[in-house]
């Protein structure tokens, strides 16, 4: 175990406290966009709700204290000049909190309580402790006494609207000190015992944390000063089986975005690899899980919740290239040939239930189907044939083909290669005008272009694309770098919006993707400009969902794991080459 480190401070409006394994986190953010004075306990068990609110109270006057919070990875506190309160995880399902000087309310966030909603309160005499009913999450939520006097509890057993909770007693002794432990269970389990103080619990917790950076990102330096913070954001995120997720699985967020889309789990798998290659492998494989018949993979998984609405572009092909180079050891015979199985029904999908009668190229039923949601691109019309589709396509194809020639199945790498030549030579004759790719409407036949970044994206094929397109599109992708790095539409279009979602914001993986591309495509230049001003902007402004791209500002939600992820691999990557 390492010596016990602190790690980075950080900002629990920006990104949740928690730690690895848990289904909740301790913050102040309680649903999109919604921001509250009190911190609470918020579990993403079938969904995200907020359960437990926790306030310090001035224990003289019973009234809220006007404290400061700080907070690290293995510690939260609440702090005045007149005492303070502490929390921290003794285990994924569990933390403990202890006070001195200040006194605590834990109640229920919400008042109402119906047959079908709200938070119920008893006391539970077989444990001795005080149990919270979620019919939101389906747990319970127990606090026990270890230490000090409840003064007040408060609409035990009461039906409909109430207050519901307790107050521990601070007391006017700066050396009073009460303590409680607050467990998420299902139905029951043996009262609640410590085992060990809180102050081991914190050690035990920084270590955790320091064990997991030190494995992730052992490259680490003064030159990459975020790596520490973009660990913790993946780290805390994390989460143990549950429900539907079938894998521990890194969430993109405990805040509101909450689940594992169909395309973000691949850039957590990436960073992931070389230190930490089981669960590397779990993010990878766990939208498979959930693959249906046809072989599509579902739009997202989360606890309680798979959406199959929507699928998400097939970037996968190009994912496992890179994750089977970046494992420490190779994946073994029986884990190729799941892989190999899995991504050919996922591209028989595409080749298939995509493809109109007669057409070369699979289209898009909707700018959701492309993770784009609304980039311009999609103006025109919805359901589309476009050349980022047929791109990543292409090199899923040819990901297989390399797969089958390992497995000794050389006849079946014979017709993945014959249709990756075939998918992109129908790409550059039906998509390529001369000096940029365009969008095809599979209804009207209608062509078009945009000022999307997502018209560049086949930038992806790299040494793939011939030198005079790769020119092109480089020269055009240069063209979209703000300071901050790629803006998603071209800021000078008429259509660019600085909260606009992918109308205007940078965004994480197009970043990786474009990098990865152009340095593949011997454009070394300009992928070192992309890689170093996206690596600042997240040295600066953290690693939010996207980002403001002319002031650098983050947006939505702010603790975004394949942000914190891509962060890695581009400094990692940057660290490797040695450049200063």
């Amino acid at each position: 175990m390492t010596a016990d480190r602190p790690g980075p401070a950080f900002s629990v409006r920006d990104i949740p406290f928690s730690t690895n394994g848990s289904w909740f986190d301790i913050s102040p953010v309680v649903a999109e966009k919604t921001y509250t004075e009190d911190l609470h306990l918020v579990s993403h068990q079938n969904g995200m709700h907020a359960v437990l609110r926790l306030t310090p109270l001035d224990a003289a006057t019973g009234e809220r204290a006007g404290t400061g919070v700080e907070a690290t990875p293995g510690l939260l506190s609440w702090t005045c000049a007149a005492g303070r309160v502490d929390l921290a995880y003794e285990s994924p399902e569990t933390v403990r909190l202890r006070g001195t000087g200040l006194s605590l309310r834990v109640c229920a966030a919400a008042r109402a309580l119906t047959p079908f909603s709200g938070t119920y309160f008893f006391h539970d005499a077989a444990a001795d402790a005080y149990v919270f009913t979620s019919y939101e999450t389906g747990r319970r939520y127990r606090v026990t006494v270890l230490a000090g006097t409840v003064t007040d509890v408060f609409g035990g057993q009461a039906l409909g609207g109430a207050d519901r909770g307790l107050t521990l007693d601070g007391g006017t002794d700066a050396r009073t000190t009460w303590e409680i432990a607050v467990e998420e269970l299902d139905t029951a389990r043996p009262p609640y015992a410590p085992t060990t103080t809180f102050d081991k619990i914190v050690e035990v917790a920084r270590n955790s944390f320091a064990d997991f950076v030190d494995t992730v990102a052992p490259w680490r330096s003064s030159l990459t000063p975020a790596a520490e913070l973009a660990a913790y954001v993946v780290w805390s995120a994390t989460v143990r089986p549950g429900g539907l997720v079938t894998r521990p699985a890194v969430l993109m967020s405990k805040h509101w975005m909450d689940k594992v889309w169909s395309w973000d789990h691949c850039f957590n798998a990436l960073a992931l690899a070389p230190g930490l290659p089981e669960l590397a492998w779990d993010q990878y494989h766990l939208p498979f899980d959930h693959q249906d018949e046809t072989g599509a993979l579902p739009d997202s998984v989360t606890h309680s919740e798979v959406l199959r609405n929507f699928v998400k572009p097939p970037v996968h092909g190009w994912a496992f290239g890179h994750l089977r180079r970046r494992l420490r050891t190779s994946p073994t015979q029986d884990q190729l040939v799941e892989t190999y199985d899995r991504l050919a029904r996922w591209t028989d999908f595409w080749l298939t239930a995509r493809r109109a009668p007669d057409a070369a190229l699979p289209h898009y039923q909707h700018g959701n189907d492309s993770g784009w949601d609304n980039a311009t691109t999609f103006d025109p019309e919805r359901v589309v044939v476009t050349a980022d589709l047929a791109a990543f396509l292409t090199l899923q194809l040819r990901e297989l083909a390399d797969l089958a020639t390992r497995l000794g199945r050389p006849k079946e790498a014979d017709r993945w290669i014959l249709a990756a030549d075939a998918t992109q030579t129908a790409m550059l004759d039906q998509l390529w005008t001369g000096d940029r790719f365009v969008t095809q409407g599979v209804d009207s036949g209608d062509t078009w272009h945009s000022s999307s970044l997502l018209d560049l994206m086949p930038i992806v094929l790299g040494e793939h694309l011939p030198d005079e397109i790769s020119e092109a599109l480089a020269t055009r992708i240069e063209a979209h770098l703000t300071p901050y790095g790629l803006a998603t539409e071209l800021p000078t279009s008429s259509h660019y919006l600085s909260d606009g979602y992918w109308r205007g914001p940078i965004w994480a993986p197009a970043t990786v993707l474009m990098e990865d591309g152009l340095r593949r495509a011997g454009h070394h230049r300009l992928a070192d400009d992309i890689s170093a001003r996206f690596r600042a902007l997240c040295e600066t402004h953290g690693f939010a969902e996207n980002f403001d791209a002319l002031t650098g500002t983050g947006l939505r939600d702010r603790a975004y794991t394949w942000t914190a992820s891509s962060y890695l691999l581009l400094a990692e990557a940057h660290a490797g080459r040695g450049v200063h």
